[in-house]
């Protein structure tokens, strides 16, 4: 096959109609396209639900995962070849339900992995039951009653975990998105983009309609969320936060937060193995003319012994 470098598959892409997920696709096509990214040094990776099928429709390395899997999987393919580019694409049920306790441990990390989550506030592929993000008290189409629990604010949940790079976007604004997109794979650490995105099926709250009175640019007024320096960061940190817990009348798109001075985790695993990106564990051989490079009959002995010994105590 030719090189594609528009990013596009010839999948059928077969999400419902005005669904916010199109919008999400173009963003990171575009994205991937204007930093002439080739395919092969891309991997996209997603877990279950209208968002997983992301992989399928971008012509790049794709890996369609478990359901709160996504980051683990992103997790172990960055620190096999760092040499990557790796984003995981999944919805907020996906990301922030199950997979809540993954998302902290990358935050915790700054693993060099973009992470972009499909916010509709429902788990739209079952149906349109509330998902982490949808506030208490609000009732959308397919629920008998208003939701009980409270939501997660991603943001807040970044922010908090060590995230390096924090924004919001929109997904009907696909130019601001695919920007946003293009400077969180560019940035070294973990970086979280919360998409705001309507879900034209369940969601008769949070609509096209409702964000487009909302939503407004941070940059447009001024805002400032770079970290130059780390004696800047306790401040921008505060800032940041009061900017992730404004919702209502005004919803505020773009970046949040942006730590330049924060190590990722390649970093610190460099100063153990000074080699690791030279000959990251993908590019170490495992044979040589057909035979093991390492001893495994030596390592079995070794383990045998050993049970044999614990046996005996």
């Amino acid at each position: 096959m030719a090189l594609r470098m528009d990013y596009k598959t010839d999948v059928w892409v077969d999400w419902c109609p005005g669904c916010g997920d199109y919008g999400i696709l173009a963003g990171i096509q575009t994205a991937l396209k204007e930093l002439n990214l080739k395919p092969w040094e891309v991997v996209v990776v997603s877990g279950i639900g209208c968002s997983g099928k992301t992989p399928h429709f971008i012509y790049a390395n794709g890996v369609h995962t478990l359901h709160g899997r996504a980051i683990p999987f992103a997790t172990g393919i960055k620190l096999a070849n760092p040499h990557l580019k790796v984003i995981v694409s999944g919805g907020d049920g996906d990301l922030l339900g199950i997979g809540a306790g993954h998302l902290v441990a990358l935050g915790r990390r700054n693993l060099d992995i973009t992470i972009l989550v499909h916010d509709n506030q429902v788990y739209g592929l079952t149906k349109g039951q509330a998902s982490p993000t949808l506030p208490a008290g609000v009732k959308t189409k397919s629920l008998p009653k208003p939701n009980l629990q409270d939501a997660i604010n991603p943001l807040l949940l970044a922010l908090s975990s060590g995230y390096s790079f924090v924004a919001r976007a929109y997904a009907l604004d696909i130019k601001h998105l695919s920007n946003i997109i293009k400077q969180a794979v560019q940035h070294r650490g973990a970086a979280l983009i919360d998409i705001l995105q309507p879900c034209i099926t369940y969601n008769d709250v949070y609509t096209k309609n409702w964000y487009a009175k909302r939503v407004y640019k941070l940059e447009e007024e001024g805002w400032d969320p770079v970290v130059k320096d780390p004696s800047e960061r306790e401040d921008k940190l505060a800032a940041a936060v009061r900017k992730a817990l404004e919702w209502g009348e005004r919803v505020p798109v773009g970046i949040l937060y942006w730590d330049k001075t924060k190590e990722s985790l390649e970093d610190r695993i460099m100063r153990r193995i000074p080699t690791y990106t030279e000959k990251p564990p993908a590019m170490q051989a495992i044979e040589v003319n057909g035979k093991p490079v390492v001893d495994i009959e030596k390592i079995l002995k070794i383990y045998s012994d050993y049970v044999v010994e614990v046996g005996r105590r």
